[in-house]
């Protein structure tokens, strides 16, 4: 397979053809050089520094000839929350954090190109959800209307994927392919529309039930960024601040159109406890619906399962013990009912 290198650095050129030579030919784009051999397949691999303006304008040029090749694959060190969304603006397909990822990515790729001309293949969505995030995120951070649609077709997506493969198979492909920025979303939603589906929700509920977990952290698009991508434990002040995040939420979506109290419910108050002790408003009993219910067990379990560069993932039957553990701060029929989804085969 042709791979199409962009970058803003000639002296990265020679690992990466070492790493992905001589299974895929290595074709080099220099920004400010002559790009050769371009052609309407392959992959385009894309490492320069985003946050330099004008290597992103060189780079619009260069993908201006490059538009015809499907997969674009970018290089993000750090998966810095604003770079990933810039690179998805940008036409990224795909995001990773280490050029050495590019060799398993490619792989991927290949087989997946492979297995469509044969006629087997189906289209991944997982990057399409993470697209799909990233453009939400981008137009709230960059204080444009949130657009409802892109919440619709990423639920959507990991409605049907989840459906058709399991939970299990959702989750390895999100933690192994976007460590950091928007895994957690991906997660719950994930869960908890295994959740949802696993205890016989209705067709209807389940995308409501989606939507919520989809839509659920989209206050912290408004949260700093320093916050956000911090590699350790906040401190009691940043503690505070992401707080914020639900009625953050709340507040951007409730004058959207087409959106459900339902969901607005489940942004608002996906963080509220049985026992009082949540927040944003201190909800207790029955004050708190069972949509938020399912969608919060399925919140805490994602936090606790997902992968981040200062933590490996926690065993799933680990996180589902602290769950149970949970006892008056979440519903235990609930809980238990949970089990299934939580240990199931992976």
């Amino acid at each position: 397979m042709l791979v199409y290198f962009v970058t803003d650095e000639p002296t990265k050129l020679p690992a990466v053809r070492a790493m992905l030579e001589p299974q895929h030919a290595v074709l080099p784009w220099v920004l400010g050089g002559d790009g050769t051999g371009v052609r309407s397949h392959g992959v385009l691999m894309v490492d320069i520094d985003l946050r330099q303006g004008a290597r992103v304008d060189q780079l619009k040029f260069v993908l201006q000839d490059l538009a015809e090749i499907p997969e674009k694959l970018f290089v993000v060190h750090n998966l810095s929350r604003s770079m990933v969304a810039q690179a998805y603006a940008l036409g990224a397909t795909a995001v990773i954090s280490r050029p050495k990822e590019a060799v398993l990515k490619v792989a991927e790729i290949e087989q997946a190109e492979t297995a469509a001309e044969d006629g087997a293949a189906e289209p991944p969505t997982a990057d399409e959800g993470v697209a799909a995030f990233a453009s939400m995120f981008s137009n709230v951070r960059n204080g444009k209307p949130l657009k409802l649609a892109d919440a619709q077709r990423a639920t959507s997506k990991i409605i049907t994927r989840v459906g058709q493969d399991g939970l299990s198979t959702w989750l390895d492909e999100v933690r192994r392919y976007h460590e950091g920025t928007f895994q957690h979303c991906l997660l719950v939603t994930g869960i908890a529309v295994a959740f949802g589906l696993d205890v016989g929700f209705s067709g209807g509920d389940v995308s409501r039930l989606g939507m919520a977990a989809t839509l659920h952290d989209i206050g912290k698009a408004r949260i700093p960024l320093a916050i956000l991508d911090k590699p350790g434990r906040l401190d009691a002040e940043e503690e505070e601040i992401i707080k914020r995040h639900p009625a953050i939420g709340y507040e951007l979506l409730k004058g959207v159109r087409g959106i459900s109290p339902e969901i607005l419910d489940g942004v608002r108050h996906h963080h509220e406890y049985l026992d009082g002790s949540g927040y944003p408003d201190g909800l207790s009993g029955s004050q708190i619906s069972d949509l938020v219910r399912l969608l919060t067990i399925s919140d805490i379990f994602a936090a606790l399962v997902e992968a981040r560069p200062y933590k490996p993932p926690m065993p799933r039957q680990d996180a589902y013990q602290i769950l149970c553990g949970m006892e008056g701060k979440l519903e235990s029929a609930l809980v238990r009912a949970f089990r299934k989804v939580a240990l199931a085969p992976e």
